[in-house]
């Protein structure tokens, strides 16, 4: 059992801080949060071995939580170049590496949204087994994509529905915990365009129908308008980028935000560090995302990492450009933790500090309800109870 002690503690919710505290941990879970005056009492009343770690002047929070990442792309300036020219083994390796790296960042859960031929079944595996160090991985195997279509290099591709519904049951099979498909086309693959739908209605509607029918949630890569409606109309459950694009710009539609509101569909921008890089996507988009956080939207903080110039180490790059939106500091740590669990259908399990959840945290030297940056100063990592070889106990 450990006795994890901290200077503050910030369980996840608003007003939730309290300062000298500790949190008992034992078999995975949190057993306890409580204040210093109760040490004495849980030191002489276990009967078993007490671990305990003092952190210090640091705040004590629940880890972090990645919704869109790909652990499969090196976030290089040609990722998917490099994913075409590995062996599946040469790709695995990669695969592990970007997994230490984000748990290393203070990921402790992740949405793997995008992988080659099952790829992520076994990094998955491998890290619920102890035998690599990683984030829990919520998993989409292969994106759902029509022929040529984005990432059809990744090996889904799909021609009607009834390869789309054979597909959705082959990803079940396989272990998927949610369904991936690319309702438009995307910036990375050559002869895809964005702004365009690459499946009709009833294509969406036979996903989300076949996936919610076996209990699977169903995230929609969508950047153009028409890829927006029909993942809002065919009932999707996250949709990730939501861009607004048209083939001649950016129409913002307040229509569609309602009925995306309405339908408590939670929105994913994917703001990262290479929004910093290329301004002009701030200047472009931050206007309609500020619009639509305002009209009552549930941002979700998922840095799509692993795309050109974002690895997997650069969480709060991306929180930082959601910033811009006039989210408060409070609200961004809600985005990347508890408001993210429920969205991955996970919150009985991670995204705040309460008894019964399992031991999910990190700790940053400062305050990140004051300064988001200090996310950065990552001092501890645990995931499920376990603290990874490169967290230092003394």
């Amino acid at each position: 059992m450990y006795i994890v002690k901290a200077k503050h503690i910030h369980t996840g919710f608003p007003g939730s801080t309290m300062t000298d505290g500790f949190i008992v941990v034992e078999s995975g879970k949190i057993k306890a949060v409580e204040q210093a005056s109760e040490l004495d009492r849980w030191l002489h009343e276990e009967n078993q071995e007490v671990n305990v770690i003092d952190l210090g002047d640091v705040t004590l929070m629940p880890g972090l939580i990645d919704v869109h990442v790909h652990l499969g792309f090196s976030g290089g300036t040609d990722p998917v170049g490099r994913m075409q020219s590995r062996s599946n083994e040469q790709l695995l390796v990669e695969m592990v590496s970007n997994a230490r790296l984000l748990l290393k960042s203070g990921v402790t859960t992740a949405r793997e949204l995008g992988a080659r031929d099952f790829l992520d079944v076994a990094v998955k595996e491998g890290i619920e087994e102890g035998l690599i160090d990683g984030p829990n991985l919520v998993i989409s195997n292969r994106p759902i994509t029509p022929k040529g279509g984005h990432c059809w290099y990744m090996g889904c591709e799909c021609e009607n529905e009834e390869d789309i519904r054979n597909a959705v049951h082959q990803h079940a099979e396989a272990g998927a915990d949610l369904i991936k498909i690319m309702a438009t086309g995307g910036a990375i693959t050559k002869g895809t365009f964005p702004w365009e739908a690459s499946f009709n209605l009833q294509e969406m509607k036979a996903t989300t129908e076949e996936s919610h029918g076996l209990g699977l949630k169903v995230a929609a890569h969508a950047h153009g308008v028409e890829g927006i409606r029909n993942s809002v109309d065919a009932n999707v459950d996250t949709i990730e980028h939501c861009s607004w694009f048209t083939k001649d710009g950016i129409e913002y539609n307040e229509e569609l935000v309602t009925d995306i509101i309405d339908k408590g569909i939670y929105i994913c921008p994917t703001t990262n560090i290479s929004w910093k890089i290329d301004t002009k996507r701030i200047e472009d988009r931050i206007p309609q995302l500020k619009r639509m956080y305002e009209r009552g939207v549930k941002f979700i903080m998922g840095t799509d990492a692993g795309i050109p110039h974002v690895t997997h180490d650069k969480y709060v790059d991306g929180l930082e450009v959601l910033a811009l939106t006039g989210m408060t500091n409070a609200q961004l740590l809600e985005a990347s933790t508890s408001i993210a669990a429920e969205a991955l259908g996970v919150q009985d399990k991670t995204g705040s500090i309460e008894a019964g959840k399992d031991a999910d945290m990190i700790a940053v030297r400062g305050n990140p309800l004051d300064d988001i940056s200090t996310l950065r100063n990552i001092e501890f990592v645990m995931r499920k109870g376990n603290i990874p070889d490169f967290v230092s106990r003394s």
